[in-house]
């Protein structure tokens, strides 16, 4: 999910604690009461050091509320994280030869990701592929917990039937993504919904097709982060909605805007379908 370079803050004590935990860990993590969240922070690339712990620095993750962070795999990036904060680490990669330097310094997630700037050179990924980084990756590290995006280029059957597949090989977390081709043709709340559509469409028809846990993420703001919890999402990634902010305080206050909205979505089912019941 994320791009080279790029930072995620994670929310939710319950999933967070899943999500370090090895495999077995699995069953317990999907149920979990409260959603994930993701924030990615933009960076030129894995070497940009400066740029990707800048939001460390400011304390962004913990000002709103974040309990993993989510960076490049580059081992050097993950020790100069650990430096400046206590929260777990996740890196992101499609070379699974890399994570072990990286989880030998002190991740505890990893993650099959980074499809952007391959899409950007008209790279794609098949599903074949994805298997097979993810046969190595869970043979290489069998007890980290593991998460895999599901690419968006791929048709929904075709992503639902490789999440499928990708349990069975040993993934903790499916990951969706919408594409950059997603753009909205409407302005204001509209337009938010429209650009979120193909994430969420993956969410709910991957979430019905896997017992483990799915995110979503790609497109989505504070208006849509609450409807991918109630299609079936455990948490969501969100990255343009935050680093299209200048300022610090901006960037804090959109991250507790979505982290509230997210907590608040299943709490207005609960309280609907007792209303009803009544």
């Amino acid at each position: 999910m994320a791009a080279p370079g790029s930072l995620r803050l994670l929310q939710a004590p319950s999933f967070a604690a899943a999500k370090c935990q090895p495999v077995g860990g699995r069953a317990s993590a999907r149920r979990a009461p409260r959603p994930l969240f993701a924030v990615r922070a933009s960076a030129a690339d894995a070497a940009n050091r400066d740029a990707v712990l800048k939001a460390f620095r400011e304390n962004r993750a913990l000002k709103g509320g974040a309990t993993h962070v989510d960076i490049a795999c580059d081992k050097d990036l993950v020790k100069l994280a650990m430096d400046l904060t206590n929260l777990p680490i996740c890196v992101s990669s499609v070379d699974p030869s890399a994570f072990h330097s990286a989880v030998q310094a002190g991740a505890k997630m990893v993650e099959i990701g980074n499809y952007d700037s391959f899409y950007e050179m008209g790279i794609e990924f098949s599903s074949e592929q994805i298997l097979k980084l993810t046969r190595e990756t869970r043979k290489m590290l069998p007890d980290i917990t593991l998460s895999v995006t599901v690419p968006h280029t791929l048709s929904l059957p075709d992503q639902m039937r490789l999440a499928e597949l990708l349990e069975e090989e040993g993934a903790d977390i499916i990951q969706t993504e919408g594409g950059k081709c997603s753009s909205p043709t409407k302005p204001g709340v509209l337009g938010l919904i429209e650009k979120a559509t193909p994430t969420l469409a993956a969410a709910y028809s991957i979430s019905r097709a896997v017992s483990i846990p799915v995110m979503c993420s790609s497109g989505l703001s504070s208006v849509t982060a609450p409807m991918a919890v109630t299609a079936g999402a455990a948490g969501v990634g969100v990255g343009s909605a935050i680093n299209k902010l200048n300022d610090v305080v901006a960037m804090i206050a959109e991250v507790r805007s979505i982290a509230q909205a997210m907590e608040l979505a299943p709490r207005i089912v609960s309280e609907t379908l007792r209303t009803i019941s009544y």
